[in-house]
């Protein structure tokens, strides 16, 4: 048992439900969940093919028992065992359309959640989940995995205290290329992700656009009033696949972001620009290692990854696991969230105030309402509209 658990006097106990079969994230999950041996993967629903949920977990080594064939078997099961192995969280890694009603229904069983991005399709069902995390006094976090990077972290602390003077413009990007090698007749990667009955009203605004809009407010607390935005469809699908987005923020500052699934060449190609009165820096995701750091009149500085170095502030060390000079990436950042959880559901245990270390609700519900704001406005050719 790790020692940051002793409250509770045992790991976390966890339930994954999708990602089996050949699916990517939820064997990020499965990895990152359990990372730092607080918490043990018990449980799973982790296909809606009943025998693909049965191999699937027997491949993530769920005992026969508690590789449950449907997320309604799993609620039914968990609630009958004896509360001392009973679950304690789940884990959503399932296409938009189902995170309302298996968070909701996770919830009002009585159990934690942490869930992928976009919270929901519909922003009245983020407001109610909202709600029903309040009500239940549950957790719930979302997956916005990239500002569990460390230096992510230290960029946020250093733009709050006001290393860089005030933000002036934020710009990011998240630019991918996967969909021009799609070839017609050929199964799609993805595929759902293109059908607004499953994915909702957006395509790569919903699926990358969230992380880039998410990850510009952790950096900088931006906090928008307004945004104009274009979306388009350059693929042969339903849903957009590349879009423009200008939000004006309380006090002046701009935000632009741009995000593409059709740029030649880009892999996940995730990037953060932000503009001080006194600063600047810059960070990109497939160089995660390393911060620019830029100053009028001085040398251009790149702070790397280095939990005992003085200039690194404390955000920064708590995230990092091993020395400087040996990667920390995508797996570590996505532990650093469920980290971030399991310290909040010892300290319910122990009655202390929650920290919230990690993506809220209320940011799912900002990412619903961006996606929402930019489809309403894309529809009227880009027009203006309120946040």
């Amino acid at each position: 048992m790790n020692s940051q658990n002793e409250c509770l006097g045992r790991r976390i106990r966890v339930a994954l439900v999708g990602g089996g079969g050949d699916g990517f994230i939820g064997k990020v999950h499965a990895i990152a969940s359990t990372m730092d041996r607080r918490a043990e993967l018990v449980a799973g629903a982790l296909s809606s093919n009943p025998e693909t949920a049965r191999t699937s977990a027997v491949a993530m080594g769920i005992g026969k028992e508690r590789g449950y064939e449907s997320f309604e078997a799993l609620i039914a099961g968990e609630l009958a065992c004896d509360e001392s192995e009973r679950i304690d969280l789940v884990a959503i890694a399932t296409p938009n359309h189902t995170h309302y009603p298996f968070a909701s229904a996770a919830l009002k069983a009585g159990f934690h959640v942490v869930c992928d991005k976009p919270l929901t399709t519909k922003l009245t069902d983020a407001e109610a989940l909202a709600s029903e995390v309040h009500t239940t006094g549950k957790i719930l976090a979302l997956t916005h995995n990239y500002s569990g990077y460390p230096l992510i972290r230290q960029a946020r602390a250093m733009v709050a205290s006001g290393e860089i003077g005030d933000v002036i413009a934020v710009r990011v990007e998240y630019l991918q290329g996967w969909k021009q090698l799609q070839t017609t007749g050929t199964p799609k990667r993805g595929a759902w992700k293109s059908n607004p009955e499953l994915a909702g009203p957006a395509g790569t605004m919903a699926d990358v656009g969230t992380h880039a809009f998410h990850l510009a407010r952790y950096v900088t607390c931006f906090q928008p009033e307004r945004l104009t935005c274009h979306m388009r469809q350059f693929c042969d699908e339903s849903l957009d696949d590349y879009g423009l987005v200008t939000l004006s923020g309380a006090g002046g500052p701009l935000m632009s972001v741009c995000v593409s699934q059709v740029s030649h060449g880009r892999l996940n190609d995730l990037r953060i620009d932000v503009d001080g009165t006194k600063g600047a820096i810059s960070w990109r995701q497939e160089e995660p290692n390393s911060l620019i750091v830029r100053r009028q009149g001085q040398p251009l500085q790149v702070y790397e990854r280095h939990p005992a170095a003085e200039h690194m502030h404390d955000a920064e060390r708590s995230a990092c696991r091993i020395p400087p000079g040996h990667p920390e990436a995508f797996y570590e950042a996505f532990a650093n969230i469920y980290c971030g959880v399991y310290d909040d559901i010892v300290s319910l245990a122990a009655s202390r105030p929650l920290q919230q270390n990690y993506p809220t609700v209320q940011d799912g519900v900002e990412g619903v309402k961006f996606i929402e704001r930019c489809v309403q406005s894309a529809a009227a050719d880009a027009e203006w509209v309120e946040f």
